[in-house]
């Protein structure tokens, strides 16, 4: 019997009944089935060996697509933990999945892991990808999945299969003589992974959970090649070089404090110069494209959080109430509620939509202390926040408008490269099939309008409206969620926001939450790792370092200072008693884009000797000529 296999290219062809997508490769190229890892079948990833049994749709995924590396890194993750229970047989494993750059796999292990266990693993994996194991995949019923894992005295593969209904069909894949508890896909066989490293291991919350016990993690990462392997392990140095936690320290920008909470960020005073350009840029920004800043309470009434729904949604992520006046105040999560009452506090007409109420917003969540990380994971945080209300028929001109200003924002901060994505409705939603069906259109429309290419996410819209993601790439490739742009049909209807319309009725106006860097604290530290702490003039917290070559120079460079300072140009003036060389190494450290160098030379022609940061010397310069230079390469985000 024959069935007929839809490709994405719509091509259409036939095929014996139970052919697997392996045989169905091999057939259409001799080096396809080399390059695949796993397939699609209609909604459904699967195993190569899959037999396909009905008319479907096929994609295969090869390690170059996020599809495929998940399977390969999950695949990795099973070898690893069969390594583990073979050198210590009394571990327990727990879960072991892909992640965004490898995988993890978490054991329950009486002493700690060391470096060199890392090595006896890797041994071992290495044994185990000779021997060449099939990942064979087994479908069983419940009860005979929890006989076979209480056999096996894995109780944390019992708790999760506890939480599976119980007439649910379990599968498990058998690796050699290791048995996992996973839905799957996986690799055909274990020979397939050419390239591997365990890099790290830490401690890890059983699911998370502070109240659970303490396992231990190991990070791994693998590839298809050794030269692969080998670039990434070269990126990873770069981007330890990088970490936005190091340099904010060695450059004095940011810190936490322990008499504070964790996660609770304290902006240095460089630092502090940083945000306060970074805020002034956006606000002038803003008001040129015609929004209205507001501020707004850090706290407000439960019944607030109750009808905007953060009560029902959020609350494990919101701190405790406090009593003010025997009643329930939370601090804020988010600055939506506020926002609404601005525009309910009086009756608004179609002449006055489009509303955009912009604010930069410090909102408090709760974060397990286990996931917090530097700037990019707070409990405290400012968002650059803002909410546009308008008409449907002006919906799709202010996503327009909306794209081109968040493009505008990301390339003046020096990023040109993103993945955009859009996310459509998901399965539990609010809202109508209408609206919804307005608001993906006018998503998609204003995509194609714009010219930018991006990628469906079915079903990854949030429950109350659809919405753009936009991800940049940072000097390393790695990419960042930033700008978000979302409808909501949620707030709006809970809050009875309404307009008068050109028919004197009251209608529901549509609204956009959206942020363009997402938040000050988050968005400081990737901009730390993308330039290396080497800020570009427009941003340096010190632009210029004058460095006297000896005391006898330090009224010369007083007065330059002066002069620079008058011209709002971010100087220092360096009066230690130290060796020119000394001091030129200093300035390099703290990264500084320019130094002047002044010297009996410079004294008798009343002029400058600069250097640049990383270049070195630029000559002699007239001091007018200098600061045109400066001011020249700040306009253009240099």
């Amino acid at each position: 019997m024959k069935i007929k296999i839809t490709f994405p290219d719509g091509l259409i062809k036939k095929y014996d009944k139970g052919i697997t997508p392996i045989q169905i490769a091999e057939q259409i190229n001799e080096e396809l089935d080399k390059e695949i890892v796993s397939a699609k079948l209609d909604d459904k990833e699967v195993d190569l060996n899959h037999k396909i049994m009905y008319d479907s749709s096929l994609i295969f995924y090869k390690f170059k697509d996020e599809e495929g590396k998940k399977v390969y890194w999950h695949s990795t993750s099973h070898i690893m933990a069969q390594a583990v229970k073979r050198l210590y047989p009394d571990v327990k494993v727990a879960i072991g999945p892909a992640i965004e750059n490898g995988f993890y796999y978490d054991f329950d292990k009486k002493t700690p892991f060391t470096d060199n266990d890392l090595l006896k693993i890797e041994d071992e994996m290495q044994k185990i990808i000779d021997e060449n194991f099939y990942f064979e995949r087994r479908e069983i019923p419940h009860s005979e999945a929890i006989e076979i894992f209480k056999s096996l005295g894995e109780d944390y593969k019992i708790e999760l299969i506890n939480k599976l209904p119980p007439d649910e069909t379990i599968s498990i894949y058998v690796l050699g003589d290791f048995v996992d508890l996973c839905r799957g896909p996986h690799l055909l066989s274990t020979n397939k992974v050419k390239a591997f490293k365990l890099l790290k291991f830490s401690g890890a919350y059983w699911r998370g959970d502070e109240k659970n016990k303490m396992l231990q993690r190991i990070y791994g990462i693998s590839f298809p090649s050794k030269k692969e392997l080998r670039a990434h392990l070269q990126k990873l140095k770069e981007a330890e070089k990088r970490d936005h936690r190091k340099l904010g320290k060695e450059l004095d920008l940011f810190g936490f404090y322990e008499e504070v909470g964790a996660g609770l960020v304290h902006w240095h005073p460089k630092g502090g110069i940083i945000r306060d350009i970074i805020e002034n840029f956006w606000k002038k920004e803003h008001y040129k494209a015609g929004y209205e800043i507001v501020f707004t309470p850090h706290i407000g009434r439960a019944n607030l959080w109750k009808t905007s729904g953060h009560l029902d949604f959020y609350y494990d992520s919101m701190y405790a109430p406090m009593k003010i006046d025997e009643q329930d105040y939370f601090i804020r999560p988010m600055n939506c509620p506020f926002h609404i009452m601005i525009y309910k506090s009086q009756l608004r007409s179609y002449r006055e939509l489009p509303i955009k109420y912009a604010e930069l917003g410090t909102v408090y969540r709760y974060e397990r202390s286990g996931v917090l990380h530097g700037l990019m994971r707070v409990r405290g945080f400012t968002q650059d926040d803002a909410h546009i209300i308008c008409t449907p028929e002006q919906l799709e001109d202010e996503v327009v408008k909306l794209l081109d200003f968040s493009i505008f924002f990301l390339k003046s901060f020096g990023f040109d490269r993103y993945d955009i994505f859009l996310s459509t409705k998901p399965d539990k939603c609010v809202g109508e099939d209408e609206d919804w069906e307005k608001a993906t259109d006018s998503l998609k429309k204003a995509l194609d309008i714009s010219k930018l290419p991006y990628k469906i996410d079915p079903g990854e819209g949030v429950f109350y409206g659809p919405k753009i993601d936009i991800k940049i790439k940072d000097a390393l490739d790695r990419s960042w969620q930033c700008t978000t742009i979302q409808f909501d049909f949620n707030l709006p209807k809970s809050f009875n926001m309404i307009y008068i319309g050109k028919d004197n009725e009251a209608h529901r106006p549509f609204m956009i939450h959206r942020a363009l860097l997402g938040s000050l604290e988050r968005f400081f530290g990737v901009l730390i790792e993308h330039y290396a702490g080497n800020f570009p003039l427009w941003l340096a917290p010190v632009q210029v370092k004058i460095i006297p070559i000896s005391e006898n120079h330090f009224e010369y460079g007083k007065k330059i200072l002066d002069k620079l300072r008058n011209e709002n140009i971010r100087t220092e003036l360096n009066i230690q008693n130290e060796k020119i060389g000394y001091k030129i190494r200093e300035a390099e450290k703290e990264k500084i884009p320019y130094m002047i160098i002044v010297g009996d030379k410079e004294v008798g022609n009343q002029n400058i000797s600069v250097r640049k940061h990383k270049k070195g010397d630029l000559g002699a310069f007239q001091l007018n000529e200098f600061m045109d230079r400066l001011k020249q390469e700040v306009n253009k985000k240099q």
